[in-house]
């Protein structure tokens, strides 16, 4: 459970919220939720507020929301998709601690009763607000653009199949990725909408074509949850590249993103994507449209050696996870912090960078009302940090964690 939180305190610093940069601006916490963020000059509450004590931060301290990741399986050691709960818990309390206030907890392809057995581990979880859900990465997924995932057990979407894994989530299944290209993806798409769920394309193999309907097709299906709608699991990895003859789905990607119909998960880790690739997307799909993702897997938060993503081995060498049998990219080690990080060093303004690892991945939750921003009456999840984006302190719930040791 979240610790209890503290009572009033006042935070100031320069605020980057939904888009935008505050100078001289202060954050006030009653409780566990924000009652006013913005100018410190003419603060309305600052009678109620007299006694607050203000947090002691550095010069130039920038003061950013907590950060969200739509796309994680682990971290310090722990392999959600193996679903071993102690694992899972100490690697949750890793990425909060390192800024990742909200999280989904995603699972690869695997044998259906080992899929069922860890989305009931992190169903709980999820249920004890650790997490604010599950993506499943299948397996629903094409064999010819499998990339990390087990081939073995990869199948075209089948409504039993997946009510037995809705049900196994009690509620908590947030986000699948599909590859709309296989039989029986439309009905899978309508179906997860119906439930609540954001259908997102990806390990696919189709044409511009069936991506671009696919994507319409999910954005309808979700029209009943205002301001949600469908995701692109790690635009360009595992899909085909784009190609001015054979542009496959990255172009009808990019044209549903930009056009606001769809929002684009980016790996801006440096090895999934190259600077100038992010720096390209942000311009053409705008950053509204964006959202930055680890991807991360075990060996996040701790050095290189060997470690599992599911059932399969992992050595992580140079800080680059690659599975031992073939080679392909298996996930990322860098924690949703050091993306925006490299996403700024990309040449992504700031407040952009900040938006596309909070509001946006937010809003596809449907959580806007309650995170992803500094606003009056959120949740008081805060991230500090230096001008380099160096870490200095975490605030979740109005209760600040204490530094990863």
């Amino acid at each position: 459970m979240n610790p209890a939180p503290a009572g009033r305190q006042l935070l100031f610093g320069t605020v980057v919220s939904d888009g935008a940069l505050q100078e001289d601006a202060v954050v006030a916490v009653d409780g566990g939720r924000i009652a006013y963020a913005g100018a410190a000059a003419g603060f309305p509450g600052a009678a109620d507020f007299a006694d607050a004590p203000a947090v002691p931060l550095p010069s130039g301290a920038l003061i950013v929301p907590g950060l969200v990741d739509l796309h994680c399986h682990g971290a310090l050691g722990g392999d959600f998709p193996s679903g071993g709960e102690a694992a899972a818990r100490r690697a949750i309390d890793f990425l909060h601690r390192s800024g990742t206030t909200t999280l989904l907890a995603s699972l690869v392809t695997a044998a259906p009763e080992s899929l069922l057995r860890a989305i009931a581990v992190h169903a709980r979880l999820a249920g004890e607000g650790l997490l604010a859900g599950i993506h499943l990465e299948g397996p629903f997924l094409s064999a010819a653009r499998c990339g990390a995932q087990d081939p073995a057990f990869l199948r075209d979407p089948h409504p039993d199949l997946l009510a037995e894994l809705l049900g196994a989530a009690r509620g908590t299944l947030a986000v699948m990725t599909f590859a709309p290209e296989l039989a029986g993806a439309d009905g899978l798409v309508r179906l997860l909408a119906g439930q609540g769920v954001v259908p997102s394309l990806g390990h696919t193999d189709c044409d511009d074509a069936t991506a671009a309907a696919a994507l319409q097709l999910a954005a309808e299906a979700l029209q009943g949850s205002p301001g949600r709608r469908p995701t692109v699991t790690h635009l360009f990895n595992a899909m085909p590249p784009l190609h001015h003859r054979a542009p496959g789905p990255v172009a009808a990607c990019l044209r549903s993103a930009a056009a606001g119909r769809a929002v684009l998960e980016l790996v801006a880790d440096g090895t999934h994507l190259a600077p100038a690739v992010v720096a390209t997307v942000f311009q053409l799909a705008g950053a509204a449209n964006i959202a930055l993702v680890t991807d991360s897997m075990a060996a996040a938060g701790l050095p290189d050696g060997g470690y599992t993503l599911g059932g399969s081995a992992v050595t992580v060498a140079d800080g680059v996870a690659r599975l031992d049998a073939g080679g392909a990219l298996a996930g990322g080690t860098a924690t949703l912090l050091e993306v925006v990080r490299r996403t700024v060093a990309a040449g992504v303004p700031l407040p952009d960078a900040v938006r596309s690892a909070t509001a946006v991945p937010a809003a596809v939750l449907g959580l806007s009302g309650e995170l992803g921003s500094l606003r009056p009456g959120l949740r008081a999840d805060a991230v500090v940090v230096n001008s380099r984006l160096d870490l200095y302190r975490v605030m979740r719930g109005g209760e600040w964690l204490a530094p990863h040791s």
